[in-house]
């Protein structure tokens, strides 16, 4: 089975679970999701999804001409050992390259795509990156060296995404002994928060336990509720713009910056990094007071955007399916489609001529 058909395959788990958190909520009172945020955010995942059919064979080209001939030694497939030890040293590389993802501009251009729902919610965690192929493959280049088949490499990958899934949710509270040594709710709460205590804590994707070792943990605090998103707010239901804004802005600084050395530190120092002298005046951040993100939009606009919204996940659903079986070009042209079917869907759910912030709840 072609790997984009396990995502179809998984895609009807993935909105059962959200209709069944979305209930929770209706029924605690407790709503945590919005339809034109719902829509941004698996819009984001689509669109992750099909460029990943262009893009991610150059990922997994990388790995496997490392295997082949840099290995020290290739690891069997069929011993248990070498599966459960795979998990693990995967989870810690990639614990390094999630924290390298917020400390660095030019990682951080691409992950930031998955902290920018001012929501918190199982969609959140289908909110995915469509440009993290550019420097992601580098931190898992050392379980090519020492020997872990691609096989092995993408199956402990996966598994260690689809955990992932769960735990974005507000409608779990804490639990207890398991959120000392696993990533759960309150641990990736806390990771998605912009309060300035939990800014840049948590990025243990099955383990918490790294984080506790490299002292980056933040246990979620009761008298410090989180606010979620990112502080340079996207103010846009487009996951085009999504995905560009921070390579943008970063572009904008290489420009306005003196001496090639610093427009080189502008891509590797944190994304706010400036050259003395140049820095922006500190003001203080008071998460509870800015707006959220939320355009009115008439109910017409909203239907409309639901059915347009819904051809395309039918169009990702037929690429994903297909992918094996289609030429370079009509992938391509089908990514293209999509692009342009969530940009509408982001034209008539954002409605900029009259938008109406609200604060966010405390």
């Amino acid at each position: 089975m072609h790997p984009s058909q396990i995502i179809v395959l998984a895609t009807p788990v993935f909105f059962l679970l959200i209709a069944i958190e979305a209930l929770v909520g209706w029924r605690r009172k407790r709503i945590t999701m919005r339809w034109d945020d719902a829509m941004s955010s698996i819009g984001a995942g689509m669109l992750s999804q099909v460029s990943g059919l262009l893009t991610g064979a150059i990922f997994v080209g990388i790995y496997v001409a490392c295997y082949e001939h840099w290995a020290i030694w290739h690891l069997p497939d069929n011993s248990l050992w070498v599966w459960g030890v795979a998990l693990v040293f995967y989870d810690f590389l990639y614990y390094w390259e999630h924290r390298l993802g917020h400390e660095m501009a030019v990682l951080w251009a691409a992950h930031a795509v998955h902290h920018q729902s001012e929501d918190y919610n199982l969609t959140t965690a289908l909110r995915q990156t469509s440009s993290g192929w550019i420097g992601g493959w580098i931190f898992f280049v050392p379980m090519a060296v020492l020997g872990f088949s691609p096989l092995v490499f993408a199956v402990v990958g996966l598994i260690d995404l689809l955990y992932q899934y769960w735990v974005h949710t507000q409608q779990i509270g804490r639990l207890g002994w398991f959120d000392r040594w696993f990533c759960a709710p309150s641990n990736h709460r806390v990771h998605h928060a912009v309060n300035e205590v939990y800014l840049d804590r948590n990025y243990g994707g099955i383990l918490i336990i790294w984080d506790r070792m490299f002292g980056s943990f933040q246990e979620e605090l009761d008298e410090q509720p989180c606010v979620y998103g990112t502080r340079d707010a996207l103010q846009s239901w487009n996951p085009v713009i999504a995905n560009w804004q921070v390579y943008a802005r970063l572009i904008r600084k290489t420009r306005i910056v003196p001496g090639l050395a610093n427009k080189l530190r502008v891509w590797f120092k944190a994304a706010h990094w400036m050259p003395e002298g140049m820095e922006p005046p500190k003001v203080e951040y008071d998460p509870y007071a800015r707006p959220l993100y939320a355009p009115e939009v008439s109910r017409g606009r909203l239907v409309v955007a639901v059915l347009l919204f819904v051809a395309m996940l039918g169009v990702a659903t037929v690429l994903l399916w297909n992918a094996h079986l289609m030429s370079l070009w009509e992938l391509a042209g089908g990514t293209l489609l999509v692009a342009s079917g969530l940009s509408g869907v982001a034209w008539l759910t954002e409605n900029r001529a009259a938008p109406a912030p609200v604060t966010a709840a405390a």
